[in-house]
């Protein structure tokens, strides 16, 4: 990443930084709460040494950040570096604006919404091309140096991390503790998914060019003719194959009943296209080519 895609970039890892640390103290720090992450981590140094959250997430965001740059490169270091600096300062900004006020006393509440703010702020960040420092460069050696998927890594880290602090909170909150990062892991596979969403059709027709003309012309959207044949007549047969947004999804399968109510219509939603029309700018060329 460059410096210049980090200074288009640093509004909003500024803004998922505040997002996240409004959630650990207008809702975590405030039920006495229990999570994973850099956070996890402050809580229980916390209670065990007496350093703040904050001053504690600073240092370790630094010593992380170093890590990741002697392990991982300079790439990776200048994606981190906003984050590793803005984290421990949002917090410590959010705990002087909020002091002592309290927004709602019920748990499940303070759960809800301390995992909406935590997963959006790590969604925002991430989404922007950044990262959240701290204790997303674990996961990530393992990842380079043993072949460990980041997921796995990341949720077993999160699980001791919140086990960890059962022994400094009741036992009760052990549950709740995993019930929020429960919530922000979904919050962050959701958000990470939003607007990259599409829905893929595969069509069996006899009017199969019909369709495929009609598509390419009214929804403007590409096909693929993929050939295929029938398994119990053994009938030679064209399945179209195309991707379009949700938002056309109706228009479209009106568009084929239309040509023929009988065609047999496969429809699935996909996470992530990438190419032409979608991630891509649409290239309308000519039929001779």
């Amino acid at each position: 990443m460059s410096w210049k895609q980090i200074l288009r970039t640093l509004p909003v890892v500024v803004l998922g930084n505040f997002i996240m640390a409004a959630g650990i103290v207008l809702f975590i720090l405030p039920a006495g709460l229990i999570t994973g992450g850099t956070t996890g981590l402050g809580i229980i140094m916390e209670h065990v040494s007496g350093v703040s959250i904050p001053v504690f997430m600073a240092v370790f965001n630094v010593a992380m950040f170093l890590l990741g740059f002697l392990c991982l490169g300079k790439t990776f270091a200048a994606s981190t570096l906003v984050s590793t600096f803005i984290s421990p300062v949002a917090v410590a900004a959010m705990q002087a604006i909020v002091g002592d006020f309290v927004l709602c006393e019920d748990l499940l509440m303070n759960v809800l919404f301390g995992g909406i703010c935590v997963g959006a702020a790590i969604a925002i960040v991430v989404r922007a091309g950044s990262s959240t420092g701290g204790m997303d460069i674990p996961p990530l050696l393992l990842q380079k140096y043993l072949g460990i998927p980041v997921s796995r890594s990341l949720y077993v880290f999160d699980f001791l991390i919140v086990c960890g602090q059962a022994v400094v909170v009741a036992p009760r909150m052990l549950l709740y503790g995993v019930l929020l990062v429960m919530v922000y892991t979904v919050v962050i596979d959701k958000m990470m998914a939003m607007g990259d969403a599409q829905i893929q059709l595969q069509i069996v027709s006899p009017e199969a060019d019909a369709i495929r003309q009609a598509i390419l012309q009214d929804v403007d959207r590409g096909v693929t003719l993929l050939h295929g044949q029938t398994g119990y007549f053994q009938r030679e047969t064209d399945v179209l194959f195309t991707i379009i947004s949700p938002r056309e999804r109706h228009r479209t399968e009106q568009l084929i009943r239309r040509i023929d109510p009988h065609a047999f219509i496969i429809i699935s939603h996909v996470t992530r296209v990438s190419g032409g029309g979608f991630s891509l700018p649409k290239r309308h060329l000519p039929l001779d080519q």
